[in-house]
């Protein structure tokens, strides 16, 4: 058997793969075995078919990357992302502040060191209600709501 015919059999059987499991990297390597095909086909050496194929791979891989990462949306850190944490965006009602900018209180059925918000810290804080805008640990980050966003 030829040898471009064996790069055919790769190439579909990467894009089988690629089918059942829905990544576009065994699409880019499918491709890469197609182009390697078509060298082969052309009568070029093992090492041009090969090197045309790795080509081929390193760049598609290179634009998926680009591809899905732009696609995705930029996430700050952890401890203020509420995709991660649920709590962030809730409100705690704090009955009183020990110091001007951290006290303790009752959240979910237990205690919970709270901070005054970096931004928020130069007003005074009162007692009141307070959204949680990043979970650091065991501590409660919060702040005044401000104009209807937490």
């Amino acid at each position: 058997m030829q040898l471009h015919y064996w790069w055919w059999i790769v190439a579909l059987a990467l894009g089988i793969a690629e089918l059942a499991t829905g990544t576009f990297y065994l699409l880019v390597l499918a491709l890469a075995g197609g182009a390697g095909g078509l060298v082969a086909l052309s009568g070029a050496s093992l090492n041009a078919q090969l090197l045309v194929a790795a080509a081929v791979a390193a760049v598609g891989t290179v634009m998926v990357r680009r591809f899905i990462g732009r696609g995705r949306p930029k996430q700050g850190p952890p401890e203020s992302n509420p995709d991660i944490l649920l709590d962030i965006g809730s409100r705690i009602q704090i009955p009183s502040w020990r110091t001007p900018s951290a006290t303790s209180a009752s959240y979910r059925g237990a205690q919970w060191s709270v901070e005054l918000a970096a931004e928020e810290q130069g007003e005074p804080a009162e007692p009141g209600e307070y959204v949680i805008r990043r979970v650091v640990g065991s501590r409660l980050i919060v702040g005044r709501e401000r104009g209807g966003q937490a």
